[in-house]
């Protein structure tokens, strides 16, 4: 489950446990004494001496030793499940007023109870304390983190890609799913929350990784999922408007994801400046920054420009299959041909970024240089992202969920052919952003040959108040802008995706857009059973068109 579909609680879902793979197996003790005198409160008597093992938001997978954090949430305390966390092995709660006037409640806590002003904020900078997350010596791997709205994933598969090329053991944290050396673990969230963060980084440690990639969403910087972090480089994608229902204004958005280019949170930076908000960051970042311009020219205040003074420029691009070949130019005249076999200038973007935030990690031009040749590392399957499913038709899966997702989506897919034609299938999630709806459906109205509006995630809204708002923004810019496409209302979704297939012949392409990689869809409390991946299979299957394994890229 994504940042886009993810609900909150009190009682977070961390998925931590050692069952689950989230924690390392030893962990040196901290007494409880101490952990009061880091949040300021006095533990008196022998609860001082109370050895502390680890910690967790989540009472299902408090392990003994714990110290549980009880959080306040929209529907109900942590407080409220302190009893079983503490039948689990927790020997101590953290929590506000609210949640110490619960416990006291209980029949007996048996247990030391912390009261802070405000547990949220202290709970990141704890997880590092009690795991020794990140160490001081060489032991603790390099940490890259990647935040924009769109390109973070793609481009985290990028960097760890280009690691392993280069003979690192790597880990990765995202949206898809967590890998520290063992087999992967489904992600529930874009960022873990801030216990299962530490908890992973000593894992790595003690596993013996050398490197690590991480998403880092909005969200995780609001709600402090990443305190006590340090990463070693952080990179920029790009802000589109995405997540105002949580943020407000583009601005409050990007002074969020500015938080993470502090001294407290990175080291280095690389920012992408192909627009505004790019080269605000670069400008205001507390960080070395390094810049990054992908693009022949930079939006700036609405004109385009030419890009002369970044640090990194991306030249000389040419098609190759799907994807495609180009240059990274440096200003101190060092040169890198690359090649990534994802369709799209936006991986471009990403392909690029992932190697500027190698180089400045302190990577060997030369060296690298070697591994992109040796092994075409950003040729890479990223699930549900522009996943290929079919070739003809050409049908791909990808996570578009905002406006310039979905532009960027289309104008990839979009054949040199002048008799192809492109089908999207798509819809807006519910309870997010609203203004997104008409907007998304402009977009396909535009750069669509046939629009099937479908459903997303409706959560609790009204599936049909959805793709009403969707439809009115399609319909209107074909009226007023008279475009030549063909807009339909198609529901279920795994019946728009049949009518896809139903219209396509095999030299158009399909595009499925929106939920990407995820298998469950949510409607009024219950998740279905939904991956359009399996569905789009399935449909060009029965219409005995051929489609490609799971993994395979054409490049």
């Amino acid at each position: 489950m994504s940042e886009h579909n993810a609900p909150g609680t009190a009682d977070a879902q961390d998925g931590q446990a050692v069952r689950s793979g989230f924690r390392p197996t030893a962990v040196a003790s901290v007494e409880l004494g101490a952990i009061g005198q880091w949040v300021g409160v006095t533990v008196a008597g022998a609860a001082a001496s109370v050895p502390v093992t680890g910690i967790s938001l989540n009472s299902r997978t408090v392990e003994r030793g714990d110290l549980y954090v009880a959080l306040p949430g929209s529907a109900h305390h942590g407080a409220d499940f302190a009893a079983t966390a503490i039948e689990s092995g927790a020997v101590a709660v953290l929590t506000d007023d609210a949640g110490a006037r619960l416990l006291a409640l209980l029949p007996d806590t048996s247990v030391p109870v912390l009261v802070v002003d405000e547990p949220r904020s202290v709970v990141g900078r704890l997880s590092a304390l009690i795991y020794r997350s990140q160490t001081s010596d060489a032991s603790s791997p390099s940490l890259f983190g990647v935040t924009g709205t769109n390109g973070k994933t793609t481009t985290t598969y990028f960097l760890n890609s280009l690691l392993q090329a280069l003979g690192k053991k790597t880990g990765l944290i995202g949206t898809i799913e967590i890998v520290a050396g063992g087999d992967p673990i489904p992600s529930l969230l874009t960022t873990p929350e801030s216990t299962d963060i530490h908890a992973l980084l000593a894992l790595m440690r003690e596993r013996g990784l050398d490197a690590a990639s991480m998403e880092v969403s909005s969200h995780a910087v609001s709600f402090r999922r990443v305190d006590g972090v340090v990463f070693d480089v952080v990179g920029f994608t790009n802000l589109t408007q995405d997540h105002l229902d949580h943020h407000g204004t583009m601005d409050d958005y990007f002074r969020t994801k500015a938080e993470l280019f502090s001294q407290e949170r990175a080291r280095a930076a690389v920012v992408t400046v192909d627009d505004d908000w790019g080269r605000r960051l670069a400008a205001e970042a507390r960080i070395p920054v390094t810049t990054l311009s992908t693009l022949p020219t930079v939006v700036s205040n609405g004109t385009s420009d030419s890009v002369d003074d970044a640090d990194w420029t991306v030249t000389d691009q040419r098609s190759r299959g799907l994807g495609t070949e180009f240059t990274l130019r440096g200003r101190a005249g060092v040169e890198l041909r690359v090649h990534t076999g994802l369709p799209g200038t936006f991986n471009v973007s990403n392909a690029a970024l992932a190697l500027a935030m190698v180089l400045a990690s302190g990577a060997d031009p030369a060296e690298v240089q070697a591994a992109l040749d040796a092994g075409d590392p950003f040729t890479v399957a990223v699930p549900g992202r522009m996943q290929l499913v079919s070739a003809k038709p050409a049908a791909v899966v990808d996570f578009a969920h905002n406006p310039d997702a979905l532009a960027r989506a289309l104008e990839a897919v979009r054949s040199t052919d002048p008799s192809s034609r492109v089908i999207v299938v798509f819809g807006a999630t519910g309870q997010r952003d609203q203004g997104k709806r008409p907007a998304m459906g402009a977009i396909a109205a535009r750069l669509a040959d046939v629009v099937i509006i479908s459903d997303d995630d409706p959560h609790d809204e009204d599936a049909a108040a959805i793709r009403a708002d969707v439809l009115v923004g399609a319909t209107d810019a074909k009226e007023a802008e008279q475009l030549d496409c063909r807009i339909l209302e198609v529901f279920p979704r795994d019946e728009a995706i049949r009518k896809a297939v139903e219209l396509a012949a095999p030299e158009d392409t399909i595009l499925v857009a929106g939920r990407g990689h995820e298998v469950w869809q949510e409607v009024k409390g219950v998740n279905l059973a939904l991956d359009d991946r399996v569905e789009l299979r399935n449909a060009l299957t029965a219409r005995g068109f051929t489609v490609l394994e799971d993994d395979r890229i054409e490049s």
